[in-house]
């Protein structure tokens, strides 16, 4: 289930938030953690660069996806989110989030309302990201 990456990996927050440069562009690792129903768990390192810091901060958002916010607080330090994705599919998701930032770390725990068979079945995700370069690696060579 990739759900933790769908709804979290993303999750640091954005318009005028990004103005005060809520998160350094960079190289970042993000552990995301599926708590329940089932757990899961997976890491992954990105590149954020300055244009990418918006779409970052914007909150969860792939393309599985297309997530709205209509509750987004990014201040100070914190983050609440509030709202809804929905799947390629038609399936929705409800998040309701919160957590904290600096320039160089980023915490979120979710609390997700998956709707399945009509039914939500509620989950709980977390991701943690840290700035860990500078620099970004360059990309990986084709594999031929």
């Amino acid at each position: 289930m990739r759900l933790s990456h769908a709804l979290l990996l993303g999750l640091a927050l954005a318009g005028p938030a990004a103005a005060q440069t809520a998160i350094q562009p960079g190289y970042w690792e993000s552990t995301n953690k599926l708590l329940s129903p089932i757990r899961q768990t997976s890491v992954e390192k990105r590149c954020i660069t300055p244009a990418d810091v918006d779409k970052f901060m914007s909150g969860p958002s792939n393309r599985h996806y297309a997530c709205t916010y209509p509750t987004r607080v990014i201040q100070g330090g914190k983050i609440t989110l509030k709202g809804t994705c929905v799947s390629k599919k038609g399936r929705k998701v409800a998040i309701a989030g919160a957590g904290d930032y600096t320039p160089t770390s980023f915490n979120l725990t979710a609390d997700v309302a998956v709707e399945f068979a009509g039914i939500d079945i509620p989950g709980r995700a977390s991701t943690q990201a840290r700035r860990i370069g500078d620099v970004c690696p360059p990309p990986a060579a084709a594999v031929p």
